[in-house]
């Protein structure tokens, strides 16, 4: 039996696009839980929102998440309700004008 291909969301698609401008990094858990981890990596490095942060749980698996001046969220969460963050807001804007000034060159 054929599987049946599963619809992409435009809303999810142009937020994981946007979270492509965000500056990201990447760390390992180590023996912390994720969140724990980048909470303390964000701390420690004084990391200023908004960035990515990628957390290696194990070999297989990597957790994502958003730090935004409201705190930490999933970046699942973010890529689907980007529009409820004014500093991915301000990235939408500046990719829209650098798209319009290279058209009209």
């Amino acid at each position: 039996m054929a599987r049946r291909r599963k619809r992409k969301s435009r809303r999810r698609l142009e937020g994981r696009r946007i979270l492509e401008c965000v500056p990201q990094y990447s760390i390992e858990s180590g023996t912390e839980k994720p969140v724990t981890a980048a909470r303390n990596f964000i701390q420690s490095e004084g990391i200023a929102p908004p960035a990515l942060l990628l957390v290696k749980r194990n070999e297989h698996t990597t957790d994502r998440y958003f730090w935004a001046e409201k705190g930490l969220f999933g970046a699942q969460y973010v890529e689907e309700n980007h529009f409820l963050f004014p500093s991915l807001r301000a990235l939408l804007n500046e990719e829209e004008e650098e798209v319009v000034g290279l058209s009209s060159k």
